[in-house]
């Protein structure tokens, strides 16, 4: 087998697991009032247990930093991955409230080891072709996300037990995961050994910069998945139906933007596509917060998702660039800060909303994502090319987006 055939293999994949992972946390976030049904869980019980998977998440993914020191992040991935799925099918399949406790609490355990070991592949595997796709990865995720939400719907439109709903999924995408797991491709370096050279004095505050603008960017994420409906109702004044559209928007948006994203970066470079991506955004909650209706309300809330949905996936490839000798410690670390932004959006939002207002509220996300305007440097060289020869050609103007210097 050629190399080329090994990446194009690993590549494909990854891009599945990707899209795997995305149909999963849908299935899951957007069912969250059948959960709560099925279980019995009050209102004000409900916070701790969404809380509960983003922070055990988290400790998952300091976990995975050192787990990957000792085996590969494919290894970590091949297994995670159906453990994910296998929580979500325990999630629907309990009666009793200790059940759920224990599906959602393994399921965020898994899902952190799972993003970190994926994103970490998606770096490596990055580096390893020469060129941006770190986004079309994300891109397959969005993808399964609008997949994965249009099931919960069809299961809630048809009243389908949590069970009954999961079951399909985790059929047919389990077997699939497990088939293309021996497919993913590691660091040159064999996985662990990537780690070999240690974390660099001061790589923490390196690396900040980048954790500041992995919070934010899921910070405004967050507003718009637990409010743009809310808002878009009781502020705006749109019908019940009509407030249901913005988050589909949005992440429709969001999947075309990443499909077509790492062609901007090849061509502009990551840190014009990110300061880009970071004004459209801004504009986008800026258009929410003045909105006169409804109907221009759905456009900020599109900008929105042009306008993030680049960030986040070149956060990871920067964070890779910036450590090209301990990318997968520097990955670990940067998803930590996914969830962080997670879980303080929502609860940030609507405490400033309930105290003030909701187009107050508004402006906060806008402020924090404009924080990446003054940490654009740290996505790397505008011009900087990669020393690999891998898909390169005589004059290409591929632009450097995880290899190399640190470049802030």
């Amino acid at each position: 087998m050629t190399v080329d055939v090994r990446l194009r293999r690993g590549r494909g994949a990854l891009g599945f697991g990707f899209f795997a992972q995305g149909v999963a946390f849908a299935l899951l976030v957007t069912r969250i009032p059948a959960i709560q049904d099925q279980y019995g869980i009050s209102d004000g019980l409900l916070p701790a247990f969404l809380a509960a998977v983003p922070i055990l998440a988290g400790v998952s993914s300091v976990a995975t930093e050192h787990l990957v020191k000792r085996i590969a992040p494919s290894t970590v991935l091949r297994w995670a991955q159906p453990v994910v799925l296998l929580a979500l099918l325990g999630v629907g399949a309990g009666t009793r409230m200790w059940h759920v406790a224990v599906a959602l609490g393994v399921f965020g355990l898994a899902v952190g080891a799972l993003d970190a070991s994926m994103n970490m592949l998606g770096v490596s595997l990055q580096r390893a072709y020469g060129r941006s796709i770190m986004l079309g990865f994300h891109a397959a995720y969005s993808l399964g996300g609008i997949l994965g939400a249009s099931a919960a719907w069809a299961g809630a439109h048809w009243h389908l037990a949590l069970f009954t709903g999961y079951l399909p999924a985790v059929v047919v995408l389990l077997p699939m995961v497990l088939a293309g797991s021996r497919f993913y491709v590691d660091a040159a370096a064999g996985g662990a050994g990537e780690a070999a050279e240690g974390w660099p004095a001061g790589g923490g505050k390196l690396l900040l910069p980048l954790c500041l603008v992995m919070a934010c960017a899921y910070i405004g994420d967050s507003t718009v998945a637990n409010w743009s409906a809310k808002y878009l109702q009781d502020v705006l004044g749109s019908s019940e139906q009509l407030a249901t559209v913005p988050y589909n928007v949005y992440m429709v948006t969001t999947l075309i933007g990443r499909a077509v994203g790492d062609l901007g970066v090849r061509r502009f470079g990551a840190v014009a596509v990110v300061r880009s991506g970071t004004v459209v955004a801004a504009g986008g909650f800026a258009v929410v917060a003045a909105a006169p209706g409804a109907w221009t309300g759905m456009l900020g809330f599109t900008l929105l998702g042009i306008g993030l949905c680049v960030i986040v996936p070149q956060t990871f490839a920067a964070a890779g660039r910036l450590f090209p000798g301990a990318s997968d410690t520097a990955v670990a670390r940067l998803n930590i800060f996914n969830y962080v932004g997670f879980l303080i959006g929502s609860p940030l939002v609507g405490g400033i909303g309930d105290a003030w207002s909701y187009r107050g509220a508004m402006v906060v996300p806008m402020l924090l994502v404009l924080v990446t305007l003054s940490q654009a440097r740290s996505f790397g060289p505008q011009r900087a090319r990669y020393g690999v020869g891998h898909e390169r050609r005589a004059g290409d103007r591929a632009v450097d987006v995880g290899r190399g210097g640190n470049g802030v």
